[in-house]
């Protein structure tokens, strides 16, 4: 059965997995390439001690992402007090990031910390995620609802700033 042991070898194909979404979510989320591998990895942890009351091996992927996206929350607000402005040049990483084209992803990146935690986290879940408006839901633990007015207010935000083109969103579009 598949909550009565911990299958190491199950955990060990999530991590592979799911590893390199987990990271860059919480990158999307935090602006802090240190602290996204941090939460990313304390996320797996707390997956695995809860390994034996997941009911599925699906469950395990979305309780990894969902404890990610809650963590990386909580990160924000105990940080915000030292929020930094983003380096105009960042150090080279060891490793290439698969999910990154660095102009692209600086770019997003300086426009997601322009928003609140609620409408960057709806945003990061719903669009660069791709997750459905009821998994996103779920994962922030609110209504449907709370989720399209997140994303609309953050993408009115964004594109007053002019960080977005005047092209309707594919959220824009799904609800015209």
């Amino acid at each position: 059965m598949w909550g009565e042991r911990r299958d190491d070898e199950a955990f060990k194909r999530l991590v592979d997995q799911t590893w390199p979404q987990l990271v860059r979510t919480a990158r999307l989320l935090t602006g802090d390439d240190a602290a996204a591998e941090d939460l990313a990895q304390n996320a797996l942890v707390k997956t695995y001690e809860h390994w034996g009351s997941l009911r599925a091996p699906e469950a395990a992927s979305a309780y990894a992402r969902t404890t990610l996206v809650r963590d990386c929350v909580r990160w924000r607000t105990r940080n915000r007090r030292e929020e930094r402005r983003a380096p105009d040049a960042l150090p080279e990483r060891l490793g290439a990031d698969p999910y990154d084209s660095t102009g692209d992803a600086l770019r997003v990146r300086r426009a997601l910390r322009t928003l609140p935690d609620e409408q960057r986290a709806a945003l990061v879940l719903r669009y660069l995620l791709d997750l459905s408006e009821e998994e996103t839901a779920a994962t922030l633990g609110v209504a449907r609802g709370t989720v399209k007015s997140r994303c609309s207010r953050a993408i009115s935000t964004l594109r007053a700033q002019g960080l977005l083109d005047d092209e309707p969103t594919a959220f824009e579009r799904s609800t015209a």
